[in-house]
């Protein structure tokens, strides 16, 4: 008897909604946790050329913990595609002024570069404090160990 690969289609995977609280957990293992999930890589219908994954709401961003001597170390450049335009941004500084794009940009350095990627991009939702605003899709909490 031959088994076939199931492809699910983008309509048919069914969506959850999930809770991180972030305090106290290390920076690259939370959010390599939240890539796997927004890719759909924990389910067992997983497809690589559709977006299966869940939608993941964070909390507590600003009180994620990060090791070593990477708050001083690690920088964080852009361009502004002017002559000169080069900014760069220290972890630290980008913790004070806005600690949700840390946690945004280790996750969107694990997604899938491309259409795809940005569409997974979309369904995390990260906040400051220990309030959201996705109460009406009833997120389940999930405790990610780091």
């Amino acid at each position: 008897m031959l088994k076939q690969t199931i492809f699910v289609k983008k309509d048919a995977a069914d969506k959850k909604w999930y809770l991180v609280d972030a305090a106290n957990k290390t920076l690259g293992r939370l959010a390599t946790r939240i890539a796997v999930i927004l890719s759909g890589k924990d389910k067992p219908y997983y497809t690589p050329n559709t977006d299966t994954g869940d939608f993941v709401v964070v909390i507590n961003a600003e009180k994620v913990k990060i090791t070593g001597k990477k708050l001083n170390d690690k920088i964080y450049h852009h361009h502004t595609f002017y002559p000169g335009g080069l900014k760069s941004i220290t972890l630290s500084e980008l913790m004070k002024k806005h600690p949700e794009d840390v946690l945004l940009k280790a996750v969107k350095g694990m997604m899938p570069k491309g259409k795809l990627g940005r569409a997974m991009i979309k369904k995390l939702k990260v906040h400051t404090g220990g309030e959201h605003n996705h109460m009406a899709q009833k997120p389940e909490k999930i405790e990610i160990e780091a």
